[in-house]
């Protein structure tokens, strides 16, 4: 003979339910799938035996936590203990959870044979279903009620990280650069056609996108320019040779008319360009600083936007951390490493991190070396920066100083030093950093205080000439009582 039970866990409490006719129904799956449809069919297969309703959503909160981790609690621990018998030598009793990890805890912590397999989830379905029904006392709408709450607390608490170490603000920011690069490109040429039409000549001599918006923006009509815009124009292209040849051939220009009402949406348009060019400046001083916190390492090794877009591909900085080497290696060419391996010939040497300068300045026949190094050393880099405490950039300037030691291996034959050297200078150096910050920390703390005894020492001395003036003595002997009683004390710690 064998009993089964089954546990499941609500956002309102504990619930044990007993399995009626289990070695009948246990060989029969459909049948309990049919009983599920209808709560009447259900209530003969399942009996409720105890329910232990948490007390405060902090604890309910503690126990899910508990339960999704795979922990059993000293609370579910006591209630299975009371509401679970213990099996004998002709009766076997089996509990039904719905996570193998939760039933193996379950097991080592109680003796209590287990399963999560079979019947089971179907029985933890129907449950799940008429969960209120089957509890006295409960009803759906305080059901709902509970799992709100706890629903909102359990994603509150697993989101909540630090502020100052948040990598989806990375994600998202090097998604909106490359956005801003294709948008501001596109719109650039849109005006370049544009603006064409009535003053062709302007983009042989302004060749830069950004600046080609401003000077649109500045000359307007062609027609209108004099002697004085040569100031504005030399303030726009930083060059009096570029303004003084804009303004010749403004005079001489081969572009049509164009009326008033055109070249305001022009004006309008580059007005617009111009703001996202000058934005999209902003937003890369936003992610160096947001690199510069999170992952400072990888941002020194390879610059912050190869970092970030490792960092957005991976998924977030853990994941990165997570990923070996050769994975770094080739992230952001998964489709030509699936297309080698279908065909059958070489693999891609690199992806993101052919971006980097190193890639770029390593000669054709060390860029597959430089490539694999590189993603080593990025590996390291992410690891330090994702599982380190404190935030410091030592690590990733010697990372990056034993990347051109390599690419000058690779051109001179010089042997660079040895990792295990490196690493331990970057960890004095960092151990140094620390203890400075710790000496200005202290020494920030102690500057106030020596300044309040230093005006606690001059009233002293204030009140002293003021008692000898009035001819007072025995300052002397208010001098030696308090070294009196440090002697005391110091012979008292001494004991």
């Amino acid at each position: 003979m064998s009993q089964l039970f089954v546990l499941y866990e609500h956002a309102a409490g504990y619930g044990v339910f007993e399995v009626l006719e289990f070695e009948e129904i246990g060989l029969m799956v459909p049948s309990i799938e049919e009983s599920i449809k209808e709560l009447s069919r259900f209530k003969s297969v399942v009996k409720l035996t105890g329910f232990s309703p948490f007390k405060t959503a902090v604890t309910a909160l503690e126990n899910i936590n508990a339960v999704s981790e795979g922990i059993v609690t000293e609370e579910l621990q006591q209630f299975l203990d009371i509401t679970v018998p213990k099996g004998k030598k002709k009766k076997t009793v089996t509990l039904g959870v719905a996570d193998a990890k939760l039933g193996a805890a379950i097991t080592e912590a109680l003796a209590i044979q287990c399963n999560h397999t079979g019947s089971v989830p179907e029985i933890i379905r129907g449950i799940r279903n008429y969960f209120p029904n089957l509890v006295k006392g409960f009803t759906n709408q305080s059901a709902g009620v509970a799992q709100l709450g706890l629903g909102h607390s359990y994603s509150r608490a697993k989101v909540k990280f630090n502020v100052n170490r948040v990598d989806n603000m990375i994600i998202q920011s090097i998604a909106l650069l490359d956005q801003l690069d294709k948008d501001v490109n596109t719109f650039s040429m849109r005006i370049r056609e544009w603006y064409s039409y009535h003053f062709p000549e302007l983009i042989k001599i302004v060749p830069d996108n950004y600046t080609f918006a401003r000077c649109a923006k500045f000359i307007k009509n062609r027609k209108e320019m004099s002697e004085d815009s040569l100031a504005g124009l030399e303030e726009i292209t930083m060059d009096s040779g570029k303004a003084q040849a804009i303004l010749d051939a403004s005079r001489s220009s081969m572009g049509m008319d164009i009326s008033v009402v055109d070249l305001l949406n022009i004006e309008m348009f580059a007005t617009r360009v111009i703001s996202l060019a000058d934005y999209r400046k902003e937003l890369v001083e936003y992610l160096h600083s947001k690199m510069s916190c999170i992952a400072p390492n990888l941002a020194t090794l390879v610059g912050d936007q190869v970092g970030a877009r490792l960092i957005s591909h991976a998924g977030s900085l853990t994941n990165l951390a997570k990923h070996p080497a050769s994975t770094v290696q080739i992230l952001g060419a998964e489709k030509a490493l699936f297309r080698a391996l279908k065909t059958r010939s070489n693999t891609p040497k690199y992806g993101l991190l052919f971006h980097s300068t190193f890639i770029a300045r390593a000669g054709a026949r060390n860029k597959g070396r430089i490539s694999r190094y590189l993603a080593n050393k990025c590996s390291i880099a992410t690891r330090i920066d994702c599982f380190n405490e404190t935030s410091s950039s030592v690590f990733g300037e010697k990372l990056r100083q034993q990347v051109e030691d390599r690419l000058k291996f690779y051109e001179t034959g010089d042997v660079p030093k040895k990792n295990l050297e490196v690493m331990k200078e970057a960890l004095e150096e960092f151990e140094q950093q620390q203890s400075q910050q710790m000496d200005q920390s202290v020494n920030g703390g102690g500057s106030s205080e020596k300044k309040k005894k230093k005006k606690r020492k001059s009233e002293g001395t204030n009140g002293n000439s003021l008692t000898e003036a009035n001819g007072g003595g025995g300052d002397d002997d208010s001098k030696d009582e308090p070294v009196t009683k440090k002697k005391k004390k110091s012979k008292k710690s001494a004991n």
